[in-house]
């Protein structure tokens, strides 16, 4: 690992002594699918984060931070993205921003296919989450490194021209959680993989998220992309938020309830916003370390939350 250059940086943007911080301070790394790209999340509620390249950002961060505030959590969560990049772009251009403060969790992922050179390839993402994990390391010793694997794409499933066309749906997700899992054995900086493509591929499977938008959605189904069949839509986002809310908590998603305020704003149903939430459940509890709990407010009182909020 080149640390040298880094050591430098992480000793001059080391934090001010005294700045005031919350229960929790949490920095999400990524790309658009972090922010929310092709939905209304990615301008949702952006006061309530931190946009480290004050770009207005609120997205998947904007919506842990929601669930976190409805379950009495204090958490101060910072946001860092640069669309359609990976991680080695973070590591050449923002180490600077990244390092300005110390973290308790950190939330990251990196390009859509592993590598925009060689899909499916995990080199690139073993090295650069590694050097990155590493740099975090050194200004938060006790900092939890979180890798996010991301979710099949169906325009690079279903299209001719796409790397995993003629495969299942869950082709993809399967490969770059492969990639994300020997990227976290490989560096003892990383202190998980949190399951969003696998996430993604249980509610194609138990029916919850219709498998292929070129062809419609299934009545009764939701579809869990975008308009380009690549980014997610709100329902793909929430999704996302919610694993790593469960992952990052040790909270059973459940517990917010199906009268969750940002489902609400959002205009998620109350089945489809149970069904999901149920996903994120299965999802981690199939990967140990959840607690089943599925408190949930009573109806006035998860009413009353989100009335507060405006």
């Amino acid at each position: 690992m080149r640390l040298a250059p880094i050591l430098t940086i992480a000793l001059i943007c080391a934090p001010a002594a005294g700045w005031a911080q919350s229960d929790t301070t949490v920095l999400f790394i990524g790309n658009s699918f972090t922010y929310g790209h092709g939905s209304p999340v990615r301008f949702y509620r952006p006061d309530t984060v931190t946009d480290l390249n004050s770009a207005g950002i609120g997205g998947v961060p904007a919506l842990f931070e929601s669930f976190t505030a409805q379950v009495g959590l204090d958490y101060d969560v910072h946001v860092e993205t640069q669309p359609g990049s990976g991680l080695d772009f973070h590591l050449e251009n923002r180490l600077g921003t990244i390092g300005r403060k110390a973290w308790d969790a950190v939330v990251m992922h990196g390009q859509s296919t592993l590598d925009f050179a060689a899909p499916g390839d995990p080199g690139k993402l073993v090295d650069t989450s590694g050097r990155l994990a590493e740099f975090l390391k050194v200004g938060s010793p006790a900092v939890e490194v979180h890798l996010m694997s991301t979710w099949s794409r169906a325009d690079q499933t279903y299209q001719p021209e796409g790397a995993w066309f003629g495969k299942p749906i869950d082709a993809m997700a399967r490969d770059v959680r492969t990639g994300y899992d020997q990227a976290a054995k490989a560096s003892d900086a990383i202190t998980s993989v949190i399951p969003v493509g696998e996430a993604w591929a249980r509610a194609m499977e138990t029916g919850v998220a219709d498998s292929n938008p070129y062809d419609g959605t299934a009545f009764g189904t939701i579809d869990l992309w975008t308009f380009d069949h690549y980014h997610a839509s709100t329902y793909g986002y929430y999704l996302e938020a919610l694993v790593v809310f469960g992952r990052l908590t040790g909270r059973d998603p459940r517990s917010l309830g199906d009268h969750e305020c940002s489902a609400f704003e959002l205009g998620l149903s109350r089945q489809q916003t149970s069904a999901l939430q149920q996903v994120a459940f299965d999802t981690l509890a199939s990967e140990g370390g959840l607690t089943p709990a599925p408190f949930v407010l009573d109806k006035p009182a998860s009413l009353a939350r989100c009335v507060d909020r405006r």
